[in-house]
């Protein structure tokens, strides 16, 4: 492991970038406050003793420096903030302390970075993100358009909602009132263009997962129940490099291991640590329930198998029959079924980590 004479911690902020060095061999401090222009950044770091490594948090200003950094030849990581150690009694925090600290962790070695996606897993997490924000915005538009019809007394007893039919019943109603039709013809065409965009994203995300470095991935992911092209596509783009984790850290990383305070002789555990990515978490969750019901492959499921190779074919058929087994004994012992959901989603993310790095 090559030993760097600097190490540099920032402090990144949208409009400023404060910046601490320290220097390894004298312990010299060098601090300067710069713009976020980024070459500004380099040619600073130019004037520190090399060899230079630099850190800085994981944030809302994203991984560009550290991409730039790295192509110019300085060694740069981003830290998760969840992990970076902090001393108890330490109740005074502004951005030149906050530059000196990661300055020090990175100087001890004490930094857990995070995995820096490329441009185009980047842009892909994006649109899969996109594509949750718009899942949350129209079950929003559906509640307000539902429950102002509620207000009125009028309910839906014609099926499910939020179908074709529903929507031909819910282009009949008029009001008397100006004021209540302006906003019933407001929250309904809020609610039919949440549904619009979510149909383009959902066409841009499958026409990504038939093309792009995600395809064999997405392919062989699909061979388990309860995860189709969105699901897949939405796995491979948040995790990204599968090759970093194992089947046995991967439920940790992505908070589906139970919680434990153990001292000497007790141990107690608790619910699920809900840490790492929430995205991936929950289409975990969602696609574990699929496997509570009996194991018959359907056509879409039989499709799916058909476009992967043998090898993601036969584990995925043996991930299927076991989640099932487990379902079955838990609900044998009638277990409470959203713990052993939890349970089915921690093995089955196991199970799409051993389908993303099996080789073809």
């Amino acid at each position: 492991m090559e030993i760097h004479r600097t190490s540099v911690g920032f402090d990144v902020h949208a409009r400023s970038v404060v910046a601490c060095g320290l220097d390894r061999s004298t312990g010299e401090l060098f601090e300067r406050r710069l713009t976020p222009d980024h070459q500004e950044i380099l040619a600073w770091i130019g004037s520190l003793p090399a060899p230079v490594a630099a850190v800085y948090e994981a944030g809302p200003t994203g991984f560009g420096l550290a991409r730039f950094l790295e192509a110019a030849g300085i060694e740069c990581s981003v830290a998760a903030p969840s992990k970076l150690q902090r001393p108890a009694g330490d109740r005074v925090k502004t951005d030149v302390r906050d530059a000196r600290h990661l300055a020090r962790l990175l100087h001890l070695g004490q930094i857990v970075d995070v995995a820096i996606p490329s441009v185009e897993q980047e842009a892909a997490r994006d649109l899969v993100r996109a594509r949750e924000d718009c899942r949350g915005d129209l079950t929003t538009a559906q509640h307000r358009l539902s429950k102002l019809l509620l207000r009125q007394g009028i309910v839906y007893y014609g099926g499910n909602a939020w179908t074709g039919k529903h929507e031909q019943w819910l282009r009949t109603h008029r009001f008397e009132v100006p004021g209540l039709q302006v906003a019933y013809d407001a929250a309904f065409d809020a609610m039919l263009a949440t549904l619009d965009r979510r149909g383009r994203l959902d066409q841009a995300i499958t026409a990504m997962a038939a093309d792009s470095v995600f395809t064999p991935v997405v392919g062989r992911l699909g061979c388990l129940r309860g995860v189709s092209t969105l699901t897949a596509f939405g796995l491979a783009a948040e995790i990204g490099d599968w090759e970093r984790l194992s089947g046995r850290s991967i439920g940790a990383y992505l908070g589906l291991v139970p919680t434990e305070y153990s001292s000497g002789s007790t141990r107690s555990q608790g619910g699920v640590t809900k840490t790492g990515n929430s995205h991936a978490r929950r289409l975990l969750i969602e696609a574990a329930w699929h496997h509570r019901a009996p194991y018959r492959p359907g056509r879409d499921l039989r499709r799916r198998w058909e476009a992967a190779s043998p090898a993601a074919r036969a584990r995925g058929q043996a991930a299927n029959r076991r989640l099932h087994a487990r379902w079955a004994r838990f609900d044998e012992r009638k277990k409470r079924s959203v713990v052993a959901n939890a349970a089915i989603a921690r093995e089955l993310a196991g199970w799409c980590w051993s389908l993303a790095v099996l080789d073809d």
